[in-house]
């Protein structure tokens, strides 16, 4: 019997067209899960993140106005006999890079992020848009 790798790409596509999400694409098959969460007053992005911590992230803004999440950590593991030869050698590297296209409704100066629990929160809060007055207003001819 063969291991079979099923994919569900489907799913993605079906929110994407019904909901209009697609400001955020998956880059790999291999990614973090990622969470995206809509409410009143902002986003709240959570990206899986085991055993990483705030020095491992790189959070920033480009010119095209994607918000641009990457996170890399690198670790040598080695275990020696005494005579120097070796018994196990193992290298472990990790590197992730999402890129979201930000809609225009969001305040980019309040973006903030943090890891907890092995979790990448940022918080992309909403512009507040005041409310328009309702009513005349008279024009002064100059």
């Amino acid at each position: 019997m063969m291991p079979v790798r099923r994919s569900q790409n489907w799913l993605p596509g079906i929110f994407n067209d019904f909901f209009g999400n697609e400001w955020m694409e998956k880059a790999t098959a291999t990614s973090p899960a990622i969470n995206i969460m809509e409410t009143e007053k902002g986003y709240e992005v959570e990206v899986a993140a085991p055993g990483m911590t705030k020095e491992d992230f790189n959070i920033h803004i480009d010119d095209d106005n994607q918000l641009v999440v990457s996170m890399e950590k690198k670790q040598e593991h080695k275990e020696n006999n005494k005579h120097g030869r070796y018994l196990r050698r193992e290298f472990t590297y990790t590197q992730f890079q999402q890129n979201m296209i930000l809609p225009d409704n969001i305040d980019k100066d309040k973006i903030a992020a943090k890891v907890e629990h092995g979790v990448l929160t940022i918080d992309i809060p909403k512009k507040e848009i005041l409310p328009e007055t309702k009513g005349t207003k008279k024009i002064e001819v100059k």
